[in-house]
């Protein structure tokens, strides 16, 4: 039977208690009635992410590009900074399980939906779309957006028109939070890519989507300026400024230069030592809690990481405080997959500082002194502050008895051995990627499930056990809130015991802002929500 889709509060809600006060400085008035303005925005990319759909340069191109210019039929509630995030309806009204096949869902579009060309949304842009990233003998196929999109549909065998407003989608496997893995897959313009007969680089200089912002111009590598779509579907989010203009800045410096010059007034990912002169500067700092973390993938084919006592060593070795003092307070020490605050954060292994118990299990491993290659880059998409962060992990991993040796490049090359998978890149034994948890299957599932091993989805290194693969199936077939609950809560704790990752700091998401910005609400999720800005 179909129902309305609404956020599933109960299993994946917070307690929003604990984070009263986190956002800073009166940031929540409403925007003045004289609202405009241009926002000016300096991201930690070292591009511009692309728009031609799902966008490159992380979470972070999605943040300010992908969901700008494009919708995806699952959306996300981003107006408030006193509760967790969850899923809303976006393109798609409504979605429910067909009940005589649980692995076939039902997603009832939303009527009078225009492209910014004029062409109307239908079922039928649905179904091209999801041929664009899947199908490479359909013409508007994309090979750029299959490998943006490959580890978005891990699970979906096929898509087909019900109607005119009703798709309905099958999955290989039974999953019972795939409306989740919807949100991350944009809707752009069947018109425009046919008129330009899917020349993919002129699409890109002139993309068309649903989104609340059109495209006005890009200069390459140097600046895109968005502009508010006045027509678009939700009048509560047209943006309240004139324009946004989205500059890549990946040096830490060169943005808090720019926004005490008054070249921008938004800037992502002050550095620390920054924040006194900020201050001084009139400049406001926001933060808010969210889950979010910096972590090191491992390689479980090949390598030391292959041993659990190696895995304990790393994490036994780090003083985790130390990062946070680093980060100017700006972090919390992490000890497992997601924060506490996660309804499914249970009881975890907890791994304390501990050199000597750390340089201990090496030698029990016969990995002493122990040679790792560790894949690290030097900005992007919410890495904080990698450079100096992994300086102070090589150095107290070395002194616990391992030998690092760092393979340093920009965030865009370190995606790119994440998503060609640890086969093509066996002797790289981790990635030090900053991951959104920003639902639960790609906080807890994907990193553990063999459906999900690279290069078709996001378990880079192929970590396999029957016990976490029998939870995970569990937890995909089980459509009670409470149960499915538990059961992820279960798996959260073993991936803790069986030492999954490096665990260093969770961030809080800090910001710097000009005191003319009005209106912006920073929500617990990695995603924002740019429309209620005003510039004085």
């Amino acid at each position: 039977m179909m129902h309305q889709a609404k956020p599933r509060s109960q299993p994946f809600s917070f307690k929003s208690a604990a984070f009263a006060g986190a956002v800073a400085l009166g940031l929540l008035a409403a925007a003045p009635a004289t609202a405009g303005g241009v926002l000016t925005v300096a991201m930690t990319a070292s591009d511009i992410p692309v728009t031609t759909g799902t966008p490159d340069q992380g979470f972070e191109g999605f943040r300010f590009v992908g969901w700008s210019l494009y919708d995806a039929l699952v959306g996300w509630d981003l107006s408030k900074f006193d509760a967790p995030s969850d899923i809303i309806p976006g393109l798609a009204t409504s979605w429910a399980i067909d009940p005589a096949d649980k692995k076939r869902w039902i997603f009832k579009l939303r009527e009078g939906v225009k492209f910014h060309d004029g062409c109307a949304f239908t079922a039928d842009d649905v179904v091209w779309n999801y041929a664009r990233m899947t199908d490479n003998k359909s013409p508007q196929f994309f090979t750029q957006q299959f490998a943006l999109n490959r580890a978005y549909m891990t699970n979906v065998a096929n898509i087909e028109k019900v109607d005119n407003f009703t798709v309905a989608i099958t999955t290989n496997f039974v999953e019972s939070l795939f409306p989740y893995t919807m949100s991350y897959v944009p809707m752009i313009s069947r018109c425009r890519a046919e008129a330009l007969k899917y020349d993919w680089t002129a699409y890109a200089a002139a993309p068309s989507g649903t989104g609340p912002y059109r495209f006005d111009r890009m200069v390459p590598r140097e600046r895109l300026e968005l502009v508010p779509n006045k027509e678009y579907w939700n009048p509560k989010r047209v943006p309240k400024q004139d324009r946004m203009i989205l500059i890549p800045m990946p040096e830490p410096a060169t943005r808090v230069a720019a926004l005490l010059s008054g070249q921008v007034n938004f800037v992502e990912a002050p550095p620390p030592d920054s924040m006194p002169r900020l201050k001084a500067g009139g400049m406001k700092i926001v933060t808010n809690v969210y889950p979010h973390n910096w972590p090191f993938t491992l390689n479980f084919e090949k390598g030391p990481f292959t041993d659990l006592r190696v895995r304990q060593a790393a994490n036994h070795a780090l003083n985790r405080a130390d990062f946070v003092e680093l980060l100017g307070g700006m972090a919390t020490e992490e000890y497992a997959m997601v924060p506490p605050n996660m309804p499914y954060y249970g009881n975890p292994k907890k791994y304390e500082f501990d050199t000597k118990k750390a340089t201990a299990l090496l030698k029990e491993a016969k990995c002493y002194p122990c040679a790792i290659t560790l894949a690290i880059s030097t900005s992007g998409s919410g890495q904080m502050q990698p450079l100096p962060m992994n300086d102070l992990l090589k150095t107290q991993l070395e002194q616990a008895g391992f030998k690092v040796n760092f393979q340093v490049m920009d965030w865009n090359a370190m995606l790119q051995i994440f998503r060609g998978g640890v086969e093509k890149f066996p002797d790289v034994h981790g990635v030090n990627g900053s991951r959104a948890l920003t639902d639960p299957v790609i906080a807890v599932i994907k990193p553990v499930g063999k459906a999900y091993w690279s290069p078709a989805g996001s378990n880079w290194g192929h970590f396999y056990s029957d016990q976490t693969e029998k939870l995970v199936g569990e937890i995909f077939n089980e459509f009670d809130d409470v149960k499915r609950m538990a059961l992820l809560t279960r798996l959260h704790e073993v991936e803790s015991e069986m030492a999954l990752m490096i665990y260093v700091v969770h961030d809080i998401n800090p910001r710097a802002l000009s005191p003319k910005i009005k209106g912006f609400v920073q929500a617990q999720h990695w995603f924002q929500d740019m429309t209620p800005i005003s510039v004085e």
